[in-house]
């Protein structure tokens, strides 16, 4: 019974997009309730424009509803919290959990102990509630992760976090290989995290909504195009007997490919689904370790194209007869490639010109430990890199560079994206390379600016300037750099800050594959990446 009524709870009594209890609950017209805050925040998104939408069953409202405090649910809410009933989340992998401390007939676990590293039935947990001797010992819900909390080289409890790592530790590793580090205790970084993590939720939401109202307008657009086609044919078939293959032919093309954009949708969706699902279920864990060990991979969420953008094309009937049959098959040629061009979303953007509008594509990046080359050093939770003449000891790591002094960010680019560095010293580069860039080799292959697959700009032998598959552009020196993206269009722009920022260089090209934003810092130079508070995009 007890698991029933924390089931119903949690599905009841829950925000649907913060997960916890509700608090301040409204009703929407549609019958779904929310937090105020939530609620208030998803529909104040920038991109989130009328008609309003339900979260949850995507219900419109053509006037954003005015939302009124929901006294009765307020006071259910009041009640439930004064009779202490919470959340049962109780899975089927939970449930088999034996008791490690009994001997004949196994019981079912209740709890499981992070210091002991053991479960425990209801009968052998009373210890740890009647003697002084258990009384520190921290209880959480029965896990089987409860291994993951032990630190495999000391056998001691993970109960510190390493910021500048990025990874649990015990206070053995904190005193022997982390000394110096940036580091919290394990539930502080869980809570902060977690906070992360349900931004991404509201955010991986938003993405849902936009690519099922892209696959509406697809689904629309193949209605439409079928009946004015359709409709062109039958009352031109005598006249336009000589270009009925062509016209056929163009609405097949047409066809296919508003085809394959809403199957990209449906892929799209699946995988945004998916990683909703698994947000979900990593929200609900109490096991602190396992949550900040799945975070990572978790908290980024995929990056797609830009939605297709749909626009009323002028009817196909109205073309035909507009024109002479002499140049008609022209015309329908050259309509049909406009055509063609909306549905694939085929332009090249005009970059931002103001600063309000760089930071429209602001990106928060973090360098990469796995990739820093031994005589560099991390700061500032891995967004400055210095140079230095001593060895750092980084463990052994596939992504390092060997030779040169390189590193490299965690995230992806492959979209509209802007970042800002500041430099100091006179031996430092700031670049874009390809994953694939090599790590061990002491050739070109492995430079930056030497190859095809990288894109640099900074100092080389003590000039300034930009180079690209060894091929240099002398530049006016700056330490405050602009870098913006426009992976789709091919573009990379530099711009320095010296009052108002100023085009430093500009690179038009095709990029095959996601870009990584790279660093090398020799000794007395140092690059740190500049944060802008309110800014919550995340590069991909």
């Amino acid at each position: 019974m007890a698991e029933s009524s924390g089931s119903e709870y949690q599905e009841q009594f829950s925000c649907p997009v913060c997960l916890d209890p509700l608090k301040e609950p409204v009703t929407i017209p549609c019958g779904h309730s929310y937090c105020m805050s939530c609620i208030t925040d998803c529909w104040d998104q920038k991109d989130q424009m009328p008609p309003y939408h339900c979260p949850q069953c995507r219900e419109t409202f053509t006037q954003r509803p005015v939302l009124k405090k929901n006294t009765v649910l307020a006071e259910m809410m009041e009640k439930l919290q004064k009779t202490s009933i919470h959340t049962a989340s109780c899975s089927q992998e939970v449930s088999c959990v034996e008791c490690d401390f009994c001997t004949t007939e196994k019981n079912r676990a209740v709890k499981s102990c992070l210091q002991c590293l053991a479960s425990f039935c209801e009968a052998h947990l009373q210890p740890h509630y009647q003697s002084p001797a258990f009384m520190k010992h921290k209880l959480v819900k029965v896990s089987t992760h409860i291994q993951e909390n032990i630190c495999l080289n000391h056998g001691k409890l993970l109960d510190v976090y390493c910021q500048d790592d990025s990874q649990c530790i015990c206070y053995l590793c904190m005193i022997n290989n982390h000394k110096g580090h940036s580091v919290v205790s394990v539930e502080c970084e869980w809570t902060n995290k977690r906070k992360v993590l349900k931004k991404t939720k509201v955010t991986c939401q938003m993405m849902i909504q936009e690519r099922e109202r892209g696959q509406q307008e697809l689904s629309g657009a193949v209605k439409t195009f079928k009946s004015s086609a359709q409709e062109a044919v039958e009352e031109c078939k005598e006249v336009l007997n000589g270009v009925m293959c062509t016209l056929e032919k163009k609405c097949s093309e047409m066809n296919d490919l508003i085809r394959a954009q809403e199957k990209q949708l449906d892929q799209e969706l699946t995988e945004l689904r998916q990683r909703d699902e698994e947000i979900q279920k990593l929200l609900i864990t109490d096991n602190q370790v396992h949550f900040l060990k799945s975070f990572q991979s978790l908290c980024v969420l995929p990056t797609f194209q830009d939605l297709p953008s749909i626009t009323q094309q002028t009817s196909l009937k109205d073309i035909l007869f507009s024109v002479l049959r002499g140049v008609l098959e022209d015309v329908l040629q050259k309509e049909t490639f406009k055509t063609l061009q909306d549905v694939s979303n085929v332009h090249v953007a005009e970059p931002p010109k103001t600063s309000n509008e760089f930071l429209r594509y602001f990106c928060q990046l973090h360098l990469d430990p796995n990739t820093a080359h031994e005589n560099l050093i991390l700061s500032e939770g891995n967004r400055k890199v210095s140079g230095t003449d001593k060895v750092q000891r980084y463990p052994d790591h596939p992504d390092r560079f060997e030779w040169f002094r390189y590193i490299l960010c965690r995230e992806s680019l492959n979209g509209r994206c802007y970042w800002e560095v500041e430099c100091s010293g006179r031996n430092w580069a700031v670049a874009v390379c390809y994953k694939g860039i090599s790590r061990k080799a002491l050739t070109d292959n492995g430079r930056l600016g030497f190859n095809k697959k990288s894109w640099r700009f900074g100092y080389f032998q003590e000039n300034f300037g930009f180079i690209h598959d060894k091929v240099r552009v002398p530049i006016p020196a700056a330490s405050r750099i602009g870098v913006y993206l426009d992976h789709k269009a091919g573009t990379l722009s530099f711009y320095s800050f010296d009052g108002k920022m100023t085009l430093l260089h500009r690179v038009q090209t095709t990029f095959t594959e996601p870009l990584y934003p790279a660093f090398q810092i020799l000794e007395d130079s140092s690059v740190r990446i500049i944060q802008k508070r309110g800014v919550q995009n995340e590069c991909y």
